[in-house]
Formats: structure tokens, sequence, C-alpha cells
């Protein structure tokens, strides 16, 4: 049985519902950035051309017909399908979670952080059949896989997400030892 509201609870003002658009523009804020520096590279260098910037740090130009770390880049073109499918229903629930959960605003900022990197990738495999790569870490023999600005905003996203889930956890913790 739920407690019942006071007099006092029902007088105050219903707060406004947080608008989802704020993490709707940071979205296109990053599709933004990776489509434009997607595009510079992709013109400004030939495939495989490396710019050495940093003693660890090359811009380069290399297209993946995979998923992160090329998985599947190897096979026939199927993937492109697959992966541009995956990309579009992350997309979708991405954005039903942002309506709902648009007043946290740890997790819409995850969340916005994700779909703008899932767009901007699902972008290239609809445009180009693959993803455009330009920045490659690496330290003497070992290389990172190359990746954009759409795998750095899922990337952060990811890492805000877990972030805001352990925090969540720790605070319904801490509540239940109080209560």
């Amino acid at each position: 049985m739920q407690p019942r509201m006071s007099a006092a609870a029902h007088a105050q003002p219903l707060r406004p519902r947080a608008a989802v658009w704020p993490w709707l523009l940071l979205a296109a804020g990053i599709i933004a950035a990776d489509q434009l520096s997607k595009a510079y590279f992709d013109a400004a260098l030939d495939y495989g051309q490396r710019i050495a910037v940093l003693p660890v740090f090359d811009f380069t130009l290399l297209y993946n017909r995979g998923a992160a770390f090329s998985f599947l880049a190897d096979q026939a073109g199927w993937q492109r399908w697959l992966f541009t499918a995956l990309g579009t229903a992350a997309a979708c629930f991405i954005l039903w979670l942002l309506h709902r959960h648009r007043g946290e605003r740890r997790f819409s900022l995850s969340l916005a952080l994700i779909l703008g990197g899932a767009l901007g990738n699902v972008i290239d495999r609809t445009l180009h059949g693959h993803v455009i790569d330009f920045l490659l870490f690496y330290w003497r023999d070992w290389y990172y896989p190359a990746f954009n600005i759409a795998d750095i905003g899922i990337t952060c996203g990811a890492v805000l997400l877990v972030a805001d889930e352990l925090l969540r956890a720790r605070r319904e913790r801490a509540g239940r030892k109080q209560g």
C-alpha cells in the first residue's frame, strides 16, 4: 500500500518536465562534428596515408567495413546492413529512453553521446558502405585500432552510462542503510 501525499504536497506546483531537445541538440552536434571531420580527412588524405602529429598519434585514413575493432570487416558485405540496422534500432531505443528519462542529467548525457556516435556511424555505412576512421594511436609496434569522433561519443557515453549506474546503485544502497 502506498503512503498518501500530504495536503502540503498536493498544494506544491508541479515541476515542468525537463526538455529533451538539449540532448538531441548535443547528439546533432556530435553527428555534425563527426561527419565534417570524416569528410575533411576523406578528401585530404589518400587511403592508408598517415600524417604524424605526435610520437604516439597520427592522422590516417582507413575504412572499416566491420564493427568495433574491425569485427566482421572481412565478410562479403552483409555486415553493412546488419550494423546499419543495429545502429538504427539502438538509436530508436535511445530516443525512447531519452524521452522517458530526460530529467536525469548524467543518464541523458550518456545517451545523447551514444546516440550521436551511433547515428554518425550509421550515416557512414548508409552513404559509403563503411565507416571512415582517421585517428590512430600507437606505441612502438602496438597500434590501437583507428577510430573517429562518433566512436569517441559512443565510448564516452558508455563510460558515463556505467558511472551513472554505479552511482545510482551506491545512492540506493546508502538510502536503504538510512531507511
